[in-house]
C-alpha cells in the first residue's frame, strides 16, 4: 500500500498531513505527484470526492521555495466563489507550517480590499476568471511571474461560458509556464481547449469520464410533474433517520425558490437554499449551516454541485433530470466522498426520460426505477413554467397567416408614404423655389456661370 512517505516530502508538509489525518494518497494523488513534478503540462481526470485539490497542490507546494517577492507565482482558476473559498482554506491547512502567502479573490467582494491585499504580496492566488481579469485590467495585479497555472473544474468553466475570459488570461501569462488542468469529465469542448493551449501534455485518469462512483447507491422515480415531485420529496424527507443530510438539486433559480418555499412550509428552519441570485453572505451562511448540520436540507442550483467538499451528505436528490449528463455526475459526487457510502435519487418526468437515458448511456449503467410510493398525492395541476412548455407554438405561426382585416390594410397604405422631411422645410422650398442646402446653392451658382 502506498503512503505519503514514498513522496519524500518536507517536514512541514508531513506535519500538516498528519494534522489532517490523511492516511494514504488516493489514486489520483499518487498518479499526479510525479507527473506534476516533471514540469510537463498535466491533464487530470478524476471523479469528484477523490482529492483532486490535494493532488495538484501537494507537488506544487513540494517545489515552492520561500520568496519575499510581491507578485504571485502560482495561479489557480476555479469557476465559483464558493470553490475559491474552499480551495483557499484547503491550501492554508496544507501550508500550516510553511511560509506561504495565499489569497482568494472573486466577484461581489470588495475589489478595493482585494487590491490592498494583493499589494501586500502573495505566493499563490486562487481566483474566478472574471474578477481576476478585472484586477489585471486595473493594473492592480501582475501575472508576469506566474510559472504554474492550475485550471480546476475546467469543464464547468467552459459550461459557464468562461472560454473567452480564460483565453484572455492565458494570453497575459508568461509563455514559459506549466499548465495543470483538472476535471471530473472529459468533454469534446475540454478536448478542444486542451489542444489549443496545452503542449505535450500528460494525461492521467483514475476512472473513465462518466464512470459512477461505486460507493453511491443510485435509484430513480418516475413522477408526473413538479407539484407531484414536491409531494414525493416531502414524503421521503419526513424520515429524518434515513435522510439525515440531504442536498436537493434543481435546474434553475426560480424553481429553487419555489421548491424552498414548499419545503420550508413542511420542515421549517431545517431547510436552506442557495443559488446565483443570493448574496455572497447568504450563500456562505447557507453552505456553512448545512455543512455543520444546523440545516438538514439544502436546495441548490448547479452552482454548488462542482467541487464543494461537504461533510457526510447522506443523500443527493436530483429533483429534476439534468439536461447535460455530466452535470448528473457532478451532482451525485457530493455524496459518497472519501470512500464513504452515499445515496442518490433521481426524479424524472416523461419529458425527462431522454435525459435520463443519456445519463445512463454516459455511465453504462441503468439507474434502477422504484415504484411510486402509495399514499403520495399525484397532482394534475401544472405550475406556470410547465404550462409554458405545453403551449402549442404553431398557434402563433398560424395566427400570422390569417387574413388581415381592414384596419391592417389601412395601416399598410399609411406605411407607403415617403418621408419628405419636415413641413416647414417643404413650405420654405416652395416659397423661394431654390435649394436651401449649402452644397446645393453652390452647385446652382456654378451652373449659371457656365
Amino acid at each position: 500500500m502506498s503512503t505519503f512517505d514514498n513522496f519524500n516530502l518536507s517536514k512541514p508538509l508531513k506535519q500538516a498531513i498528519n494534522d489532517l489525518a490523511f492516511d494514504a494518497p488516493t489514486a489520483i494523488q499518487e498518479k499526479a505527484f510525479p507527473a506534476i513534478l516533471s514540469g510537463k503540462d498535466v491533464i487530470g481526470i478524476a471523479q469528484t470526492g477523490t482529492g483532486k485539490t490535494f493532488a495538484y497542490m501537494l507537488p506544487i507546494l513540494h517545489q515552492l521555495k520561500f520568496s519575499k517577492q510581491l507578485t504571485p507565482r502560482v495561479l489557480i482558476l476555479v469557476p465559483t466563489r464558493e470553490l475559491v473559498m474552499q480551495v483557499e482554506e484547503n491550501i492554508k491547512s496544507y501550508t500550516k507550517y510553511m511560509s506561504v502567502r495565499v489569497l482568494g479573490i472573486y466577484g461581489e467582494a470588495n475589489i478595493r480590499l482585494q487590491m490592498e491585499a494583493i499589494a501586500e504580496g502573495l505566493d499563490i492566488l486562487v481566483a474566478t476568471p472574471g474578477r481576476l481579469y478585472d484586477l489585471v485590467i486595473k493594473r492592480a495585479l501582475s501575472l508576469k511571474d506566474i510559472h504554474k497555472l492550475v485550471i480546476d473544474e475546467v469543464d464547468v468553466m467552459l459550461d459557464l461560458g468562461f472560454r473567452p475570459q480564460l483565453t484572455n488570461i492565458l494570453d497575459l501569462l508568461p509563455a514559459r509556464r506549466q499548465n495543470i488542468m483538472f476535471s471530473a469529465t472529459m468533454t469534446a469542448e475540454v478536448d478542444d481547449f486542451v489542444n489549443d493551449f496545452f503542449v505535450f501534455s500528460e494525461r492521467i485518469a483514475v476512472a473513465p469520464s462518466g464512470t459512477p462512483l461505486e460507493n453511491i447507491e443510485q435509484i430513480s422515480f418516475k413522477v408526473k410533474n413538479f407539484l407531484t415531485k414536491v409531494n414525493l420529496l416531502t414524503h421521503l424527507l419526513t424520515d429524518k433517520l434515513e435522510y439525515q443530510k440531504v442536498l436537493v438539486f434543481i435546474s434553475n433559480k426560480k424553481l429553487a425558490d419555489r421548491l424552498f418555499d414548499a419545503l420550508e412550509e413542511a420542515f421549517g428552519a431545517s431547510v436552506a437554499v442557495i443559488h446565483a441570485n443570493k448574496s455572497q453572505n447568504y450563500r456562505i451562511r447557507s453552505v456553512q449551516e448545512f455543512d455543520s448540520g444546523e440545516k438538514r436540507i439544502l436546495v441548490a442550483s448547479d452552482v454548488i454541485s462542482r467541487g464543494l467538499d461537504l461533510e457526510k451528505v447522506s443523500h443527493v436528490i436530483n429533483f429534476d433530470t439534468p439536461a447535460f449528463p455530466e452535470n448528473y455526475m457532478h451532482r451525485i459526487g457530493r455524496t459518497g466522498r472519501a470512500a464513504q457510502k452515499g445515496k442518490s435519487i433521481l426524479f424524472y418526468t416523461e419529458k425527462e426520460e431522454a435525459a435520463k437515458e443519456a445519463i445512463e448511456s454516459l455511465m453504462s449503467f441503468q439507474i434502477p426505477v422504484r415504484n411510486f410510493p402509495e399514499g403520495v398525492d399525484v397532482v394534475n395541476e401544472l405550475i406556470p413554467e410547465e404550462r409554458e412548455e405545453t403551449v402549442d407554438k404553431s398557434f402563433f405561426r398560424n395566427d400570422k397567416k390569417k387574413e388581415s382585416g381592414p384596419s391592417h390594410h389601412e395601416k399598410l397604405e399609411k406605411n407607403k408614404k415617403v418621408n419628405l422631411g419636415g413641413s416647414y422645410k417643404r413650405k420654405l422650398a416652395a416659397k423661394h423655389k431654390k435649394p436651401q442646402t449649402k452644397g446645393a446653392k453652390s452647385s446652382t451658382k456654378r451652373g449659371r456661370k457656365g
